[in-house]
C-alpha cells in the first residue's frame, strides 16, 4: 500500500511515539522540510506534484533512538484548511514552518490558532529557506515567530534556522523533535479504539483498507469493530504502520487497517472505527468552547458554522449557555445543534469555522457527546459542564450519576459520558461506591438519599401503625415510588449496617420494637384465640368494627402468635393460635405414625376426625401444615414429612 497506504505494522514496539503536525503558510517549505528530515515525499497526488501545493495531509515516519515520530504534513493554502483540520485534531505537538524572508502570513496565524484551540501546547519552530535570508533577518524573524507561538500558548519552543537546499539546521531540527519525543507523556489508553477514517481504498490481497490516526485505544488483528455512524460491523484482517505489518497498534499512531466483512462502498471518509455498542449518534453536543483570539469581533450565540472533528464535517448552530456572545480568546460552556447526527467520543477536540468569510472562529473539546437541548443560564447545567470541562473521566461518571439520581444510568451511558471503554467505566463505578441494580448503576450520594428516605418511610409507618410488626416490601416500594428490586437492595443494605430488621415478609427499623406497643386489647384477643383452640371464631366475629381490635389482630399475626390459614378452594381464612397449631401437629403425628407414603397416608376427613374438628377448620389447617412442610398432599391423601411435634 502506498504512502499512507504503505502505512498498511510484528516488530518490537518503539519506546515512545509522537504525532507531530507540520503547519504553516502555503509555500513556506513544509513538504521540503519533511522530505529533508525523513526522505519521504508526502505530496503523493499528481495534482499536488504538478501544482507544488499540498492538498491533503501527507504522512512520514521520523525514527530516532528515542522512538518514532509520525509527521503529518498539513496543507497550508487557505482553500485546504478543512483538510488541514482533519489531520490536526489528532496531533500532540507541532512543527511550525515559516519562510525566513516572508515571515508570518495569514495561514501561519490560523494554523497556530487551530493548534491552540485543540489544546496543543508543545512544538518546534523552523525558519525555512534561511540560506536566502541575512543574519539580521533571521534574528528578527526568530523573535517574531517566537512571540506568535507564545501567544498561541506553545511552551517556549526552540527556533531553528534551516535550509533544505544546504542541509543547514536539519540535524538540529531532528534533535529538537526527538527532545519532544523524550519529554512526551505516554498517551492514555481510554479502553476502546477510535479511528476516524481519512482514506478508503482496496489492495489485492488486503481487500478494503482504511487509514487514519488511531485517536484512542488499541487495535489488534482479529478485533471486531463497529463503523460509525451506521452500525455496520467489520473484522480487522491486518494492520500496518508506515508499511510495516503489526499485530497490534497503540493510540496516537498513523494506522492502515485492512477490513473483512465490509465493502468499499460501505465505509467512507468521515466514518470512524470503534468498539460495538459504545458510541451513540446525537444532534446535540455539550462543549467547552474557546473563541479564536485573532477574531475581529465577538462570536454571537446562534451563529451558523461548520463543526470539524476527526475527519467529520457537519453544519452546526451555536448555543451559548451563559452569555449572548463570546469575546475573542474567551472560553464558555456551549451547545452545538447539528444538522445531522454525529458519533463522537467525549473529550474529543474540534474546530468551528465560518463559510463566509471563511475563517476559524472557535474550537474546544466535547463534554457530553449525547446531550439534549439545555436551558440557558441554568446554574445546575453550568456547574455540571464546568465539572466536565475541568475534571477527569471519573468526574464525568459522577456528574452523570448525579443527573440520573435514583433512576440510575446504564454502563454504556456512563462510559460514553466519561469517554472510556465499558470496563474502565465499571472500575470507576466500583471505586466510587456506586450500586448496581439490574442493568443500571446508582451513585453513592443518590443511594445514601434512598437509604434516608427508606428509614423515614419506615418511621412514618411505625408511627401510623404502631401495632404492625413492619411493612411488606411491595408496600414500601409504592410509598417510595421505587421499583421493588431497588427497594429490596436499599433494605438489605440497611440490614447490613444495622438500620433495619427483616421479620419474615415484613421490614421494620431496627430501633422499633412492636412488643412495646402491645395493648390490653391485644392480650385479650390472644386469650380468645388461645382458649378457642382448633375451633376459633371467625375473624369478623373476633374483630367486628373495632379499629383497635383490628390493629391488635394485625399485631398478633405479625408476631406469629396468631396464624392465618387459608382455604384456597373456599377462598377464606381461619385464624388459629400458634399453640393450637402445635397441638394439631402432635395429634396428627400420634394418630398417623406410619403415614410416610401415599399408601399409608391419611385423608382430610380422617385428620378432622383425629382432631375433632369440621372441614371448615381442618382444610385450612391442613393447607397451612402443607405450606410449612409438616405434611405433603399426594392425591387425596397426605403424608407426614416432619414428625417433630413443634413448629408452626
Amino acid at each position: 500500500m502506498d504512502g499512507c497506504a504503505a502505512e498498511i505494522v510484528g516488530s518490537v514496539a518503539p519506546l515512545k511515539t509522537l504525532l507531530v503536525g507540520v503547519i504553516g503558510h502555503v509555500d513556506h517549505g513544509k513538504t521540503a522540510l519533511v522530505r529533508a528530515l525523513t526522505g519521504v515525499e508526502t505530496d503523493r497526488l499528481k495534482e499536488e506534484r504538478d501544482r507544488g501545493v499540498s492538498i491533503v495531509p501527507g504522512f512520514a515516519l521520523l525514527a530516532s533512538e528515542q522512538g518514532e515520530i509520525d509527521l503529518i504534513d498539513l496543507p497550508g493554502h487557505e482553500r485546504f484548511v478543512r483538510a488541514m483540520v482533519s489531520g490536526a485534531t489528532g496531533m500532540s505537538a507541532v512543527l511550525l514552518a515559516v519562510d525566513a524572508n516572508e515571515g508570518i502570513k495569514p495561514q501561519t496565524v490560523e494554523h497556530l490558532e487551530i493548534a491552540r484551540l485543540i489544546g496543543v501546547r508543545r512544538g518546534v519552530l523552523a525558519l525555512t529557506k534561511s540560506d536566502l535570508a541575512t543574519p539580521a533577518t533571521i534574528t528578527a524573524r526568530a523573535a517574531e515567530i517566537a512571540a506568535a507561538a507564545a501567544r498561541a500558548g506553545l511552551e517556549a519552543p526552540p527556533v531553528i534556522a534551516t535550509s533544505t537546499l544546504t542541509g543547514a539546521g536539519i540535524p538540529d531540527l531532528a534533535q529538537a523533535l526527538a527532545a519532544l519525543l523524550v519529554e512526551a507523556e505516554p498517551r492514555v489508553d481510554d479502553g476502546f479504539p477510535y479511528l476516524p477514517v481519512d482514506r478508503v481504498f482496496t489492495r489485492p490481497g488486503f481487500g478494503t483498507v482504511v487509514t487514519g490516526t488511531l485517536r484512542r485505544g488499541t487495535l489488534a488483528v482479529g478485533d471486531t469493530l463497529e463503523i460509525v455512524p451506521g452500525g455496520r460491523s467489520a473484522v480487522v484482517r491486518s494492520l500496518q504502520i508506515h508499511g510495516r505489518p503489526v499485530e497490534r497498534t497503540e493510540p496516537g499512531r498513523r494506522t492502515a487497517v485492512a477490513l473483512r466483512g465490509v465493502g468499499l462502498d460501505e465505509i467512507a471518509r468521515g466514518d470512524a472505527l470503534t468498539v460495538a455498542g459504545l458510541l451513540a449518534p446525537s444532534q446535540w453536543l455539550d462543549v467547552a468552547l474557546t473563541a479564536a483570539s485573532s477574531a475581529d469581533a465577538p462570536l454571537a450565540g446562534g451563529s451558523a458554522c461548520r463543526l470539524l472533528f476527526g475527519t467529520t464535517e457537519v453544519e452546526a448552530r451555536l448555543r451559548l449557555l451563559d452569555r449572548d456572545a463570546l469575546e475573542p480568546g474567551a472560553t464558555a460552556p456551549a451547545q452545538l445543534h447539528l444538522a445531522e447526527p454525529v458519533t463522537v467520543p467525549a473529550r474529543e477536540p474540534f474546530v468551528l469555522r465560518l463559510d463566509s468569510p471563511p475563517a476559524t472562529v472557535a474550537g474546544g473539546r466535547v463534554l457530553d457527546p449525547a446531550s439534549r437541548r439545555r436551558r440557558r443560564h441554568d446554574a445546575r447545567v453550568l456547574a455540571d459542564l464546568n465539572a466536565l470541562a475541568t475534571g477527569k473521566p471519573s468526574d464525568a461518571v459522577a456528574v452523570r450519576l448525579a443527573q440520573a439520581g435514583a433512576a440510575g444510568a446504564t454502563l454504556p451511558d456512563l462510559a460514553r459520558a466519561a469517554g472510556t471503554g465499558l470496563e474502565r467505566a465499571r472500575q470507576m463505578l466500583a471505586a466510587s461506591g456506586a450500586r448496581e441494580v439490574g442493568d443500571r448503576f446508582i451513585g453513592a450520594p443518590a443511594f445514601a438519599s434512598l437509604r434516608t428516605a427508606a428509614l423515614a418511610a419506615l418511621s412514618g409507618h411505625h408511627r401510623d401503625n404502631p401495632m404492625e410488626h413492619g411493612i411488606a416490601l411491595e408496600r414500601l416500594a409504592k410509598l417510595l415510588s421505587l421499583p421493588e428490586p431497588l427497594t429490596g437492595l436499599v433494605l438489605r443494605d440497611l440490614v447490613a449496617t444495622g438500620g433495619t430488621v427483616q421479620a419474615g415478609a415484613l421490614w421494620r427499623r431496627s430501633d422499633f420494637d412492636p412488643a412495646r406497643n402491645e395493648s390490653d386489647t391485644a392480650r385479650k384477643l390472644e386469650q380468645l384465640f388461645r382458649r378457642a383452640g382448633l375451633n376459633p371464631p371467625d375473624e369478623s366475629e373476633a374483630v367486628g368494627r373495632d379499629v383497635r381490635r383490628r390493629e391488635a389482630l394485625t399485631y398478633l399475626v405479625g408476631a406469629g402468635t396468631v396464624i392465618r390459614a387459608i382455604d384456597r378452594v373456599q377462598r377464606r381464612a381461619v385464624l388459629f393460635h400458634r399453640e393450637a397449631v402445635a397441638v394439631a401437629r402432635t395429634r396428627l403425628a400420634e394418630a398417623f405414625p406410619n403415614a410416610t407414603t401415599p399408601e399409608t397416608g391419611f385423608l382430610a376427613r380422617e385428620a378432622g376426625a383425629a382432631l375433632g374438628i369440621s372441614r371448615k377448620f381442618s382444610i385450612p389447617l391442613l393447607e397451612h401444615l402443607d405450606a410449612v412442610g409438616f405434611s405433603r398432599r399426594t392425591g387425596d391423601r397426605r403424608v407426614i414429612v416432619d414428625l417433630e411435634p413443634g413448629g408452626r
